[in-house]
């Protein structure tokens, strides 16, 4: 009789166990690395197994072993470490000792199997990130092979270049990437710089990110301003009130093409993108993951219309007055009787912001084209200013109170008196508030339309050239370059130059105008420390401006009435420009302030934005004398008339409490780190409490 075999001990079943489960993650690493080979290289199976054959070669330890890969080098160790087992398991005495001996050497022997395994699950899947798969060369990715007469290693074969890729697939694979990502990459070596910049590259990027924009946009550069802008766009808001006060991102529509201008109005947002799409953003009650019911803001996105220019509502800052939305968009009308041609035509409608529901609808002729729309006026004597792409202004009134009433009647669109009085003048852009106008030409000039004496009095401090029966007469400011953009408020304005210079004229009750009192100015004054800003907003009675830092980081600065937390940080207000405690996104270009909330628009357009001068320095401020030395360093940027400013204010002040106060505020809109902010506030606070300070001071800002 044969000899009876013995079972196998409970240490090789559970070693053929881990054996079989690496054989099994071993086949699905396999099969998953070939599958996104033949996806995303698009090359046949066969080529892909010959260039591993014949230029990457197998690892240098595995030469000797089976020709069943990997598995092989699995067996070989597997036997290995049973001898050992078994040996010390002869070696040993018996009883405990035996039986200690042989866990440890099972503990061990698993170990061992699970560290081979996940060192050849990392070889298998991880060559891309090792550069053992393509070679790649670390110093540049488009170098060639290696230099004639150099060494090879053993079974490695030569290095592959990029560049022999075909430029179809390295655009395929680089348009998976994020845009941010392919910028960066694109300035790695001038091979990527080129295949980064391909306008196909672009388009495959596109059409990713908003896969129904299906015609190109506009510009030099269509499909790369098209990507950018849908992957920058973005709307964020901020609450004033309630214990939550964190910056949260709306909706975003999938079929907006990038974001352009945006309105909130009580209950909604409205949204305009670059397509001429106005969508219509809505808020709603919804259930929290606690079960409560709290109000979500730009929740929910429905298309209002298509085919809008611009579009306006009531110019005042309380959203309570926007009942209505008035839409400048382009409409197909039919043409002459008895002929299927149409033709495009502009027109008004106006929508109740509510429901988003049709209420009038005004038709131009076609003949006249418009590219702005404002409102100015009470409700009664609601005024349309209309501006023409050929830099006229048109005007009609109508009654708001009458527009829900099911009927038709013609209204009359007039010129404008300052498109009247000064034939010459194109003006480019308007802006506007219940009671007054601003226009810029296209030459930077500005000229004013006030209608009330009261609003008159704050923005200029006199009435001497009022005339309250021609309230549309134009006046023309005085101011020393060109104006880009403006921002308006109830009694008060700021501009800003081709230079960048920021210039505030009007009220300055609570220190709105940022200059360091509350003095008001009656004619355009320099805010000498603030330059080059990105977006101004002037309110009832605060600013706000969007500066960019050195380092390509925003930040929000304001001044006037903190009431209400509409300046974070700062509860009690400032009459400077200080910093606010709240996170800017990396793209914001424009923001609106309301009574309850904060909004910020992102969105980053590669062909528009603001071309500032350098200053030159016969027209800098705090420019040294000439009798300082030849050698005496400048001061374009105007640092030492502003300090000696700041050192007057500092004075002005009567007890030690105010300077202390005055201080803290300069300290927040200097040009300082964050640290040294903070060691300047914390600094003051001790020297504050020393004195006998009641306050503690705001706090000081997130690093």
């Amino acid at each position: 009789m044969g000899e009876k075999k013995a079972p196998p001990p409970p240490f090789a079943k559970e070693e053929a166990g881990e054996l079989e489960l690496f054989e099994t993650e071993i086949k699905e690493c396999e099969r998953t690395a070939l599958g996104r080979l033949q996806a995303v290289a698009r090359v046949e199976v066969n080529v892909c197994k010959l260039d591993f054959c014949e230029g990457w070669g197998p690892p240098d330890n595995l030469e000797s072993e089976p020709t069943s890969g990997f598995l092989g080098a699995g067996d070989t160790q597997l036997n290995s470490w049973r001898k050992a087992g078994t040996r010390a398991r002869e070696l040993s005495t018996g009883g405990q000792g035996a039986r200690r001996d042989e866990g440890r050497s099972r503990e061990g022997a698993v170990r061992m199997v699970r560290r081979s395994r996940s060192r050849k699950l990392q070889k298998l899947t991880g060559l891309c990130r090792r550069e053992e798969g393509l070679r790649i060369k670390r110093s540049c990715p488009s170098c060639g092979p290696s230099e004639p007469g150099g060494e090879e290693k053993k079974g490695r074969g030569n290095p592959v270049s990029v560049q022999l890729f075909p430029p179809e697939l390295v655009e395929h694979i680089i348009s998976f990437l994020p845009v941010r990502d392919v910028v960066a990459l694109g300035q790695t070596c001038h091979y990527f710089h080129q295949v980064c910049d391909a306008e196909s590259m672009w388009r495959r990027i596109c059409h990713r990110l908003s896969p129904r924009l299906r015609e190109q946009g506009s510009g030099v550069r269509p499909w790369k301003r098209a990507a950018v802008l849908n992957y920058t766009k973005g709307l964020y808001f901020q609450a004033f009130g309630g214990r939550r006060r964190c910056l949260s991102k709306s909706v975003a529509p999938q079929l907006a093409h990038g974001y352009r201008r945006f309105l909130p109005t009580k209950d909604h947002v409205f949204i305009l993108d670059y397509a001429g799409t106005l969508f219509f953003l809505k808020n709603a009650l919804v259930s929290s993951t606690l079960g409560q019911i709290q109000w979500k803001r730009a929740c929910r996105y429905v298309v209002l219309c298509r085919g809008a220019k611009d579009f306006a509502s009531d110019p005042r800052c309380d959203t309570v007055y926007r009942k209505y939305l008035y839409v400048l968009a382009t409409r197909e009308q039919p043409g002459v009787v008895g002929t299927t041609s149409s033709r495009a035509c502009d027109c008004v409608e106006v929508y109740l912001q509510s429901s988003g529901q049709r209420v009038f609808k005004m038709t131009f002729h076609h003949s006249m084209s418009f590219k702005q729309i404002v409102l100015v006026g009470q409700e009664t004597q609601r005024a349309l200013l209309l501006l023409t792409e050929e830099g006229k202004i048109y005007s009609l009134v109508v009654n708001e109170t009458q527009l829900d009433q099911p009927r038709s009647y013609t209204v009359q669109l007039a010129l404008r008196k300052v498109s009247r009085c000064l034939p010459h003048l194109r003006v480019a852009c308007m802006a506007s508030n219940q009671s007054s106008t601003l226009y810029i030409t296209d030459q930077g000039g500005v000229y004013f339309e006030v209608h009330t004496p009261g609003v008159y009095r704050d923005l200029f401090g006199t009435l001497q050239a009022f005339d309250p029966l021609d309230q549309q007469m134009p006046l023309a400011l005085s101011l020393p370059a060109k104006i880009l953009f403006c921002a308006l408020g109830y009694n008060h304005l700021g501009l800003v130059d081709e230079f960048g210079r920021i210039f505030m004229q009007g009220n300055n009750r609570y220190g709105q105008l940022g200059t360091g009192d509350k003095m008001d100015r009656g004619e355009p004054t320099q805010v000498h420390y603030l330059q080059r800003p990105i977006a101004l907003w002037c309110g009832l009675n605060h600013s706000l401006v969007l500066s960019q830092g050195s380092d390509f980081s925003k930040e929000l600065l304001g001044c006037g009435c903190g009431a209400g937390g509409r300046l974070p940080g700062w509860p009690k207000g400032s009459a400077s420009f200080v910093k606010l405690h709240i996170k800017v996104p990396l793209c914001a270009c424009s923001l609106c302030s309301t009574r309850e909330c904060l909004y910020m628009l992102s969105s980053h357009d590669i062909e528009h934005h603001p071309a500032y001068r350098d200053l030159p320095a016969s027209k800098a401020v705090g420019t040294p004398e000439p009798s300082l030395g030849a050698g005496a360093p400048q001061d374009p940027g105007g640092v030492a008339w502003a300090c000696e400013e700041y050192l007057s204010q500092i004075h002005n002040c009567p007890t030690l409490q105010d300077r202390m106060e005055k201080m803290k505020e300069i300290v927040g809109w200097m040009p300082l780190m964050a640290a040294q902010k903070d060691f300047f506030w914390e600094a003051l606070d001790m020297l504050q409490r020393a004195a006998g300070g009641a306050g503690q001071g705001p706090p000081p800002p997130e690093s």
